[in-house]
């Protein structure tokens, strides 16, 4: 137990150290970031009063700026240069039905299952179970579509759901470790199912929710800390953008790393450095 939790730490200094090399030449993805933001707010008061039309729609424009997102942090992590502005504009496209086909394949049962669970008792209970299991099995979802040669949906699902069930110690930890603020808080099992369940369902493909993680992540800690409420606005606000970036580009980089070797593979070359 003591020669893996070594070589894991091994393993996110290296994936940290990729990171911060990856963030300095990307901050124009930071500013994206806060751009397409702005576009999805403007999209969703456009389109809100448009019912199905207009979910369809703002379904478009999401799939449009989360595909654009993945192409930066592709970008970012294997760029021997700078990001510039005409990345930003070329980035649009890119894995726009990567994304598209992930949703329509999740949206049928989706529906079922929320048409299910309404007259059941204990459909809540059901759904953020269900939730749940999605974001566990489809969280490397993000980074299958861009790291991986896949030709279908189901190719995105599969190979997401490998690598959790061999990878899932090392992968999960990062996020347990900054989610424990709101794991302990008085509410924390509601919030951490709360922010299971917008992932899940989307299977990490939500650009809503790529901000919304980060921004709650960023609160509770703020909130353990004993920040005042009105400060926590201001730093929420400046720091979404950039965490959000860093913990994307940290997820790429610890995703190449743990497919290019096996725990026991990592254990093995820990203990070799270790001996010379």
């Amino acid at each position: 137990m003591v020669e893996l939790l070594s070589a894991t730490l091994h393993l996110y200094r290296q994936a940290l150290q990729a990171t911060w090399r990856s963030l300095m030449r990307s901050w124009v993805t930071v500013a994206a970031l806060i751009g397409f933001a702005l576009l999805f707010v403007g999209a969703a008061r456009i389109v809100g009063s448009l019912g199905m039309i207009g979910g369809v729609l703002l379904g478009l424009v999401n799939a449009l700026l989360v595909g654009a997102t993945l192409r930066l942090i592709e970008q970012s992590l294997s760029a021997v240069r700078t990001i510039q502005l005409t990345d930003v504009t070329e980035s649009f496209g890119h894995y726009f039905w990567d994304v598209i086909g992930v949703g329509f394949v999740l949206w049928l049962p989706m529906m079922a299952l929320d048409m299910g669970t309404q007259a059941n008792p204990y459909g809540g209970f059901l759904s953020s179970a269900v939730m749940l299991l999605l974001f566990i099995l489809l969280n490397a979802a993000p980074e299958v579509i861009y790291q991986i040669r896949h030709d279908s949906p189901l190719d995105v699902f599969k190979a997401s759901y490998e690598f959790v069930l061999e990878h899932w110690i090392e992968w999960f930890l990062p996020f347990a470790l900054l989610a424990l603020p709101i794991v302990v808080s008085p509410s924390g099992i509601q919030e951490f199912f709360n922010l299971s369940t917008g992932i899940g369902r989307g299977a990490g493909l939500n650009f809503f929710q790529l901000l919304l993680l980060p921004f709650t992540l960023i609160g509770g800690w703020m909130s353990y800390v004993g920040l005042d409420p009105d400060a926590q606005w201001v730093f929420l606000l400046l720091l979404t953008p950039l965490v959000a970036t860093t913990a994307l580009l940290f997820r790429g980089h610890l995703f190449a790393l743990l497919r290019s070797s096996t725990r026991r593979q990592r254990m093995f070359a820990h203990r070799i450095e270790d001996n010379r």
